[in-house]
This record gives structure tokens, sequence and C-alpha cells, in this order.
């Protein structure tokens, strides 16, 4: 039976030697706009409306349509978008996954103990996390600004916390975007494990396919016959875990990795065949998942930001929000 990987043969050869673009443009726009339209009523309304949605929507794509700026930058950066996990949880063979290091240098080190590096394993997990606590940060900005701007106390300084907060809130709908792609990407199975573009050369005693599956899957496959409504229709309640953004990011990614061998058996099965519905269902339920994920982890975000501090010297939220605190000074620059 025709398959989608024979529609896309010549555009996997040409993508990046390790890792193929996740989800494409049709799957990251469907979770970055469905994440935003699914937020509930405590997070600002200047994000819970149809522009917003489509700017974050937009701008989910935007960390693979940087690709291609230069050598530095791309190759700095194109191992943001995995994990390379092995049915043992290790990563490509080497230290485990768990537990987590605390920063990107000792994950580095660990793997160097291994002959390996960052931009062979992948940092998935990583891009995940500097963003939601990018997020956290930038919200804490915007509650100061508006809790600033609406204060007649300090009405002299109004215009510009007028206009930084409206340059917070340009600044969190690209840092939602880029949320957005990266816990999409998450979503991919193929994102998070060793048999990223077939099964590869490693013992395959169940015959898995060896094809080239990646981009035919997230690609042509969703492009073709995943539709927006049904991933919306299949995002989760809103799921607030009580722990550090560190451990949810890598249960989730566990979860996701979880499903590698299930996505190769329905493949085996004829599940990718054009007209087959059960290739379509996994995308739908997997974009649906990295929709949850996205806008729980806003919303988790967004309620941290009320106990952070901002600015130089750094002012808490919640003085300014009492108005025990003007934190003009502090945001401006005290040098």
């Amino acid at each position: 039976m025709k398959r989608f990987a024979s529609l896309a043969v010549m555009a996997s050869l040409i993508l990046a030697p390790q890792h193929a673009l996740a989800w494409g443009a049709t799957g990251h726009r469907i979770v970055g706009e469905a994440a935003i339209r699914a937020l509930p009523d405590d997070v600002p309304a200047f994000l819970r409306t149809p522009q917003a949605a489509f700017e974050v929507g937009e701008l989910s794509r935007e960390p693979d349509r940087s690709k291609g700026s230069g050598k530095i930058h791309d190759h700095d950066r194109d191992a943001g978008h995995f994990v390379d996990l092995d049915e043992a949880g290790k990563l490509l063979g080497g230290p485990n996954f768990l537990p987590l290091p605390p920063t990107r240098a000792e994950y580095e080190a660990g793997l160097r103990a291994h002959n390996l590096d960052g931009w062979k394993a992948g940092y998935l997990q990583y891009s995940i996390i500097d963003r939601w606590q990018q997020l956290a940060s930038d919200f804490a900005y915007w509650r100061v600004l508006t809790a600033a701007e609406a204060n007649p106390a300090w009405a002299e300084n109004r215009a510009w916390f007028s206009a930084d907060r409206i340059r917070r809130e340009a600044l969190i709908l690209k840092t939602l975007g880029e949320l957005s792609h990266f816990v999409g990407d998450g979503s991919q199975p193929l994102h998070v494990s060793t048999h990223y573009n077939g099964w590869g050369d490693y013992p395959n005693p169940k015959g898995y396919s060896t094809a080239r599956l990646h981009g035919p899957f997230e690609g042509d496959l969703v492009l073709a016959t995943v539709k927006a409504a049904a991933v919306a229709a299949q995002v989760a309640p809103l799921r607030l875990c009580a722990c550090a953004p560190e451990q949810r990011t890598v249960d989730y990614l566990l979860a996701t990795n979880r499903l590698v061998e299930p996505f190769y058996e329905m493949e085996k099965a004829g599940g990718l065949a054009q007209g087959d519905p059960r290739g379509t269902a996994f995308a739908t339920r997997q974009l649906a998942a990295g929709t949850s994920e996205f806008r729980d982890i806003i919303v988790e975000a967004w309620r941290a930001s009320a106990t952070r501090s901002v600015g130089w010297r750094p002012v808490q939220v919640i003085d300014v929000v009492a108005g025990r605190t003007n934190p003009y000074r502090n945001l401006y620059g005290i040098d």
C-alpha cells in the first residue's frame, strides 16, 4: 500500500542529519492556538483572546523557521529540539536520563564521561524548562507593571509603566511561542527516542521499520489528515502537579517516550498507510497531549509569578501589588 513515507522521501533527505523538524508548521500551530484557547479565566485577559491565540500559533513555529540562520546559530540550537532516550532510560546508551542534572553544565559533564555531548544526545528537557522559567519571569514583570500603572500614587511614571507593560506583553507572546514549540516537540515520540527516524542500527527482534518515518508522520500525515477541532476536543482538563517544573518536564518526556514502541507497532501493522485512521488518531492524541501540557504549564508559570522578584535591585511582586514599593527605579534602572 502506498504510505505517507513515500510522499516525502526527498524532503526527508534534506533534513538535518540527526533529527527532522517536529510536527511541521501545522502541528505546532495547532498546539499553540488550542492551548491559548483553553486557558482558564485567572490568566491575564490579554492572553484569552482570539488574536493572542493566533499570535502564539504563528510564533510557535519560529524555532524551526529560524533554522538556516548560520552554522553557529544552528549547531548550538538544533539539539534543543530532541533528547535521545533508549529503552533502558539512558542517553544514547550513556548516562541515565534521571536524575536530571540541575544545570546544562552538569548535564554536559555527565555526557562527556561517556564520550557524548548534548549536541549528540539532545537537550529538549532544558529547552522546556528554560522557556518556562522565562515565562514565569515575564509574568512577574507584567504583574508589577500592571499594578504600578494603576496606582495613582505613582502617576508621575504611569506613561513609562504603560509603555513597558505593552513591551512585556509582546515578549510574553514570544516566550509563549517558543515554549509551545518545545512542549510540542516533547509530545512527538520520535523526538524523545534513539529510534527517531526508523528503528536504526539497534537490536530489532520485532522487525520494526528502518525507513525514514519521522518527517512523513509529523509533517505529511498531520497536514493531510489531522484537524484542529479534533485535537481541541481531546485536550484534557487542567492538571496542576504542585511540583517543580524540572520534575514535571521529565515526567512528560518519559510519558511520551513510552509511546515509541507502540508507534512502531502501529506502523508495522499498516497504521501509516494512506487512508488508515490509526496514524491520524495517534498524531491527534499526541498533539492534544502537547496542547494540554502547554496549557497547564502556562497556568503554573502565571501562578508561580506572584511570588517572584523582578528588577535591579530586586523588588518583590507582592510588595508592588500591595502598593508598598514603587518599582520605577528598579525597573527603569539604577545602574
